[in-house]
């Protein structure tokens, strides 16, 4: 009896434990979504300094954008789902301040006549729910201006103007918001 007890034992627990492998093996290759708002990422190098933006692109779909799903005087991430992250291989200016090379998360301040830029030292971040503007490495104003075509899906784009600079545009609805990069040679 005593052989039959400690057989009976050892496949019982060896039933469980490949049960839960199974079980886990299937939770585990759960299928992968779509998401509503997908990755993108767009790359420049201007002069030696290479700039790499990743961001969600959100779309409009029929909805008011500007100052109501973004609202005016607050933190936005730039983009949908994780913060957006700028990245600078060498040391910048941006529209003639100062910035370190490394990766930043990219924020914005949208305002109806000028927005905030901000550049924050945690590149990693969802969303801003967490933004702490102690961490803010830089802050510049700009004017936003009227697209002439409709941007259904959120866009950055690097123009290289001259081998020592760039125009970096953020395009959305009819709306788009530029700030400059400057490079050493």
């Amino acid at each position: 009896m005593k052989i039959f007890g400690k057989l009976f034992s050892t496949y019982t627990v060896l039933a469980f434990i490949l049960i839960a492998l199974f079980f886990g093996e299937s939770y585990s290759q759960a299928k992968e979504e779509v998401r509503i708002s997908p990755k993108a990422s767009v790359k420049q190098t201007v002069g030696f300094t290479n700039i790499t933006i990743d961001y969600g692109r959100p779309g409009v779909k029929g909805r008011t954008i500007w100052g109501n799903l973004v609202p005016f005087n607050a933190v936005w991430r730039a983009g949908a789902n994780e913060a957006t992250k700028i990245t600078f291989s060498t040391d910048v200016k941006i529209d003639g301040k100062k910035l370190k090379a490394g990766n930043y998360s990219f924020f914005a301040i949208p305002g109806q006549k000028t927005w905030t830029l901000i550049f924050n030292k945690v590149a990693d971040q969802w969303g801003a729910f967490e933004y702490n503007d102690v961490e803010d490495a830089l802050r510049v104003e700009v004017t936003p201006m009227q697209n002439n075509c409709w941007q259904e899906w959120l866009a950055y784009t690097i123009n290289k103007t001259t081998d020592k600079k760039a125009v970096v545009m953020l395009e959305w609805e009819k709306l788009k918001v530029p700030f400059n990069v400057e490079v050493e040679l």
